[in-house]
């Protein structure tokens, strides 16, 4: 049989990523017309032909998330209509992650209703990064392969060559992952322990480990409002650490999370390009952005060959 021809597309929620995983596998997004009418729905029609054609979409579910997520399922619905011969939404940062079970009565479990949108519109098969849960990988019924950034943002703060550093998970919850950051930079795990009094809302009510005297390192799947994340790097000053440093992968940044890093006591922040940030309001706030377009580039190419896609990465990355 002739191979697929691969066919990449990209949505308006992050076209600066979309354009380096293109230029990474050294070719152009694909042609297509997106547009709102006037009272805000969205229209798109793919202008070449995607028949027989292996689709991969990127589209990051940042704000506005419900009229990102509603791009991707008519962006999926149109190539599903237009005889793509595979569908893969490449998804940077997956949104409604957090509603990922039910903690009170009556509550939606938005996270599922989501993979199951994607699902029923036409999606074959999901590459993603670092969810808020791993678990989330079986809300789909299609492969997921599920991508993380522990690695780069391992390496970056080695390249810093913090003397007494320490890995501090910000709740028990990412204490997996945080354990294995530790472990890829050859130091101990500290671990906060916070309550949630509401949503967007969190207070740390202990911290296990040794901080005092150390740079700790505090990373997270993602920065909100970066209330709770700064709270903990607060607290770990009370606690004596000599400095404290701020990660994570998505940097999803509502107000007033610019003014509240760049007013806390820290030494730094460092997030990844899963979400278009505002690169002025980033530097004014000392946040450095890395990027993981190679990674998502090369997850694309293997998935379309037909290859492994967790045989790209050290084994030690994977959570």
């Amino acid at each position: 049989m002739k191979e697929r021809r691969l066919a990449l597309f990209s949505g308006t929620a992050n076209l600066p990523i979309a354009e380096e995983i293109s230029k990474r596998l050294d070719t152009k997004l694909g042609d297509i017309n997106i547009h709102r009418f006037a009272n805000s729905e969205v229209y798109v029609r793919y202008l070449e032909s995607l028949r027989g054609a292996e689709v991969f979409i990127i589209q990051s579910m940042s704000a506005p998330v419900d009229d990102a997520l509603m791009e991707l399922l008519v962006m999926v619905d149109a190539a599903k209509r237009a005889s793509a011969a595979r569908i893969t939404v490449v998804i940077p940062h997956y949104a409604y992650a957090r509603q990922d079970k039910k903690s009170a009565a009556r509550e939606p479990i938005t996270a599922k209703l989501v993979a199951d949108l994607l699902t029923v519109a036409g999606t074959d098969s999901v590459i993603t990064m670092d969810l808020h849960t791993g678990s989330i990988q079986g809300f789909f019924d299609v492969p997921v392969n599920h991508l993380t950034a522990l690695g780069t943002l391992a390496d970056y703060f080695k390249s810093l060559n913090l003397e007494d550093r320490v890995v501090v998970s910000p709740d028990v919850g990412r204490a997996k992952a945080s354990k294995k950051l530790s472990e890829l930079m050859g130091c101990h795990l500290a671990v906060m322990h916070k309550v949630r009094p509401a949503h967007n809302k969190a207070e740390v009510a202990n911290v296990i480990g040794n901080v005092k005297g150390k740079h700790c390192i505090v990373v997270d799947d993602m920065i909100d409002t970066a209330g709770t994340i700064c709270n903990g790097a607060a607290e770990l000053m009370k606690k004596g650490a000599a400095g404290v440093y701020l990660g994570a992968t998505h940097g999803i940044f509502s107000d007033p999370a610019f003014e509240r890093i760049k007013a806390a006591e820290i030494e730094g922040c460092v997030v990844t390009n899963t979400i278009k940030i505002d690169q002025e309001k980033a530097d004014d706030a000392g946040i450095t952005v890395l990027s993981v377009a190679p990674m998502f580039a090369d997850a694309i190419f293997n998935v379309h060959m037909n290859k492994s896609v967790s045989d790209l990465f050290d084994p030690e990355f994977q959570i």
